[in-house]
Order: C-alpha cells, then sequence, then structure tokens
C-alpha cells in the first residue's frame, strides 16, 4: 500500500500567494497527498487577498490566522503563537514555505521546536544586506530548512558555502514564473486599469503610447521622508519624458502623507494607483517601455517579460537577472535616476534572455523533489 501524505503550506503576504499557486495545482494530481493552506493574515487588506485568490484560483485557505501588521518582531512573534496550536492539533508530515516574508521565518521557527521538516521554494537568495529584513528571514529559513529549492544556480553556490549538504538542495527554477506564463493571455490592459484607477483621458492616451511602471517600498527607500522625497522629485523629473504608473505600496503612501509630501506627486506626469491586483499589475508591466522598482519579485517578472527594469538599491539578492535578464541595479541615489531612465528611452534598455528553468514548469519540479524528500525519509 503506498504512503499518504500531509503538506501544510503557509503563506502570509501577496508575493507568497503568487508562488504558491502553481505549487497547489502540482500537487493536486498527486495521489496519496492531502494539502492544508494556512494563510498566516500577515498581508491583511481582505479585498486585496480576495483578488489574488481569485485571480490564481488558489483555493481558499483552510485558516486564516489573521496577525494583521506591527513591526518585524511583534508579527513574527504572533504568527509563531498562533501556528504553533495548528500544528499540534493537525500534524501534519512536512511544511511547506515560500519566499521570504515573516510568515516563512516563523513557520520554520515552529517547525524545528515541533520537529517538522520544511521545504523552502526559493532558498539560497543572498542579498548580503543584514540591514533588510527579508534577509535575515532568509538565512534563519534556509538553516533549518530540510530540503532546499533553488530558483537561480547561484542559490546553490550561496547555500554550499554557508556549510549546507548537497544533497539537500534541489534546483527547480522559479515557480513565480509558471504563474506568470499561467496568466499573461489573462492580464489587463493597461488602459482598463487606468480608468478603473480614476485615469485622465490624456493620461491614458499617453500611456497606451508608452509608460513606465515605478513600486517603492523598500525601507531604505521610503521610511526616510528625505530619501523619499529625492525619489519622488526624481520620479517627477522622469516624467515629463515618459509618464509614470506609481501603483503605491500602503506603508509609501503613509510616509509621503505625514511627510507633506504629495503635492510633489502633481508635478509631473504621476499617475498614483492603490496597490494593483496581479492580473492588472501584470498587464500594466508587460507594457510598459521600463520598470522602476525596488522589488525583488518585480525584477524576476520584468526578465520573464523582456521589459528593462531598473532597480532603485544598492544590492540584489537576485543577481541572474542583472547577469542574465533585463534588470540594471542602479544604487540608491535619486540623481542616478534620470539619466538611467533616458538611456533606455534611447537605447531600448537591457532585454537579456530568460535563464534555465524559468519554464512554467518549476512548480512540477517541486512536487517532485518534494515527494522524493519524503519517500526516502520513510525508508
Amino acid at each position: 500500500m503506498s504512503k499518504s501524505w500531509s503538506i501544510h503550506c503557509v503563506v502570509g503576504a501577496r508575493p507568497n500567494f503568487v508562488k504558491i499557486a502553481p505549487i497547489m495545482r502540482a500537487f493536486q494530481s498527486r495521489p496519496g497527498v492531502t494539502m492544508r493552506l494556512i494563510h498566516t493574515g500577515q498581508h491583511y487588506d481582505v479585498a486585496m487577498n480576495e483578488a489574488f485568490f481569485t485571480e490564481l484560483a488558489i483555493p481558499h485557505p483552510d485558516v486564516n490566522l489573521e496577525v494583521g501588521g506591527g513591526t518585524n518582531t511583534e508579527q513574527t512573534a504572533r504568527i509563531m503563537l498562533k501556528l504553533e496550536p495548528q500544528f499540534l492539533a493537525d500534524r501534519p508530515d512536512l511544511l511547506l514555505v515560500v519566499g521570504d516574508v515573516n510568515s516563512t521565518l516563523a513557520t520554520s521557527l515552529v517547525a524545528a521546536k515541533l520537529q517538522i521538516p520544511v521545504v523552502h521554494v526559493e532558498a539560497g537568495l543572498r542579498s548580503y544586506d543584514l540591514a533588510m529584513p527579508e534577509e535575515i528571514n532568509r538565512l534563519v529559513t534556509d538553516r533549518l530548512s530540510a530540503l532546499l529549492l533553488t530558483t537561480e544556480k547561484a542559490g546553490i553556490e550561496n547555500l554550499l558555502r554557508e556549510g549546507v549538504p548537497r544533497e539537500q538542495i534541489v534546483f527547480v527554477g522559479n515557480v513565480m514564473i509558471d504563474t506568470l506564463r499561467d496568466c499573461l493571455d489573462r492580464s489587463l490592459p493597461v488602459d482598463a486599469t487606468l480608468a478603473e484607477t480614476g485615469a485622465s483621458p490624456d493620461f491614458i492616451e499617453a500611456a497606451k503610447k508608452g509608460h513606465g511602471f515605478v513600486t517603492l517600498h523598500r525601507p531604505s527607500n521610503v521610511d526616510d521622508p528625505a530619501q523619499l522625497r529625492g525619489l519622488i522629485e526624481a520620479l517627477s523629473d522622469v516624467s515629463r519624458d515618459l509618464c509614470l504608473i506609481f501603483a503605491m505600496h500602503p506603508r509609501t503612501r503613509g510616509v509621503i502623507k505625514s511627510a507633506g509630501l504629495e503635492p510633489l506627486l502633481t508635478k509631473g506626469r504621476i499617475h498614483a494607483t492603490p496597490p494593483l491586483s496581479y492580473l492588472r499589475s501584470l498587464g500594466v508591466m508587460r507594457s510598459a517601455t521600463v520598470v522602476l522598482t525596488d522589488s525583488g519579485g518585480i525584477q524576476e517578472e520584468t526578465t520573464a517579460l523582456g521589459v528593462p527594469c531598473i532597480t532603485i538599491r544598492d544590492n540584489t539578492e537576485r543577481p541572474i537577472t542583472v547577469e542574465e535578464g533585463t534588470n540594471t541595479l542602479l544604487g540608491s541615489s535619486p540623481a542616478a535616476l534620470r539619466p538611467a531612465v533616458e538611456d533606455v528611452l534611447k537605447t531600448g534598455g537591457k532585454r537579456g534572455r530568460v535563464p534555465e528553468l524559468w519554464d512554467g514548469k518549476a512548480a512540477v519540479r517541486v512536487a517532485d523533489a518534494t515527494l522524493e524528500f519524503l519517500q526516502k525519509r520513510a525508508v
């Protein structure tokens, strides 16, 4: 008789949803596997949660812990306190986590205490910047995981340097690109998204001829009002040549409001929107002339789409997007932004190529590697 397996997947924030969708589908066809989806509620915008689950066809979570916001420490602690009773009441054979958010860290810590093996999807990425909360989450999660599944070969090299045994590492590719490929034909046109978010007819017409897409949320860019002011002034300057669609993170909007920076947004051709659903974001991104961001996932998505990306950071944990893809690591100086965009407008920007195993089949390899791991443990 074949063995049955119980696997719990834990998600908490929007990037997790994009990654978990193809993984859940890949396991659905595997006999003897029972999947349970736990949403920690780290991302707590109810309407946006619903939009992501609907658009990505993710089964509704078996439980939502509704932890809400707070500091990184507060949020991680609340997730741990709420996760432990879940695992004690219904102990899985394995826990699967994706990415580098606080929910990922909290799950790995609770699992280690309860001696439940963890599979980490997107393991081995390193920015080597401990000021980033995500870097701490990545380091601890990888140290505590039993199976580490990487998106790029640099991740394997990082893990080996840190002493992870080679047999615990599997190169599976990028599950985020599975979702992108699956959803590309359903992405929403930019003019529809702009109309829904209140853009003027003139702006919509200009954006159809060419636009930039902007996202900023890293503490290094948005928590310091002086840095954020410099970036918004630079964006306003850029928008004289290229109209910009700025999907604004709640934290970014909060600092803009508290620091009195709102008037700066009206000086150029900048249309600020609330956070966009996945299909709307994908539609704006795929048709963009250039993307300006500090997001890790968007660096990968633009590389897969062949869209030039300018990353407003001093480092990246996804070096393959620079080495092989369309990403340019700009640094954090606002003064560098205008020349970088001008170069893209003049030359067309980097085009690059799609990295190895970013082929839309990574989730199948995740399922294969996970089940092989469980079967070996059972022997």
